[in-house]
């Protein structure tokens, strides 16, 4: 099963380290609305991420997604990523942002969710994340 999240940037708290390794460290909420398969598809969802990150070297995100079905329900999704840059077009590194996500809570009609399977995190915009999940959920 796939669904995808266009999720938008509501708070933020982020420090960039004044040293030559341009690393930032990034506290972020961001909320969207699913789309795709399955019981989470159609559902509001929150981000609460932590990015630490070194362009152009690497980094390691992670967070939760808060999911809310229109009655109420909610499950809870923890989700990591390990942010890799490759070589590519003209010399420009290229991110690779893949990762694994699983359901370790939730109550209501998704109180019985479980699951887990890939993620994958990309870019339409400079603060939009689109999440790409594939895997298993089962109730």
């Amino acid at each position: 099963m796939k669904f995808e999240a266009v999720v938008a940037q509501k708070e933020a708290v982020r420090l960039d380290f004044a040293d030559s390794s341009k690393r930032f460290f990034l506290l972020v909420r961001r909320e969207g609305k699913t789309e795709g398969q399955g019981p989470l598809a159609g559902t509001s969802v929150q981000e609460y991420g932590v990015h630490d990150v070194v362009p152009g070297v690497g980094g390691e995100p992670h967070g939760y997604l808060e999911f809310t079905a229109a009655d109420g329900s909610k499950a809870y999704v923890k989700w990591e990523i390990r942010a890799v840059f490759v070589p590519g077009p003209e010399g420009k590194p290229k991110l690779l942002d893949n990762g694994v996500w699983q359901v370790v809570g939730g109550t209501g009609k998704l109180e019985r969710l479980k699951g887990a399977g890939t993620f994958r995190l990309r870019f339409p915009g400079p603060t939009d994340r689109r999440f790409v999940m594939e895997g298993e959920l089962v109730q």
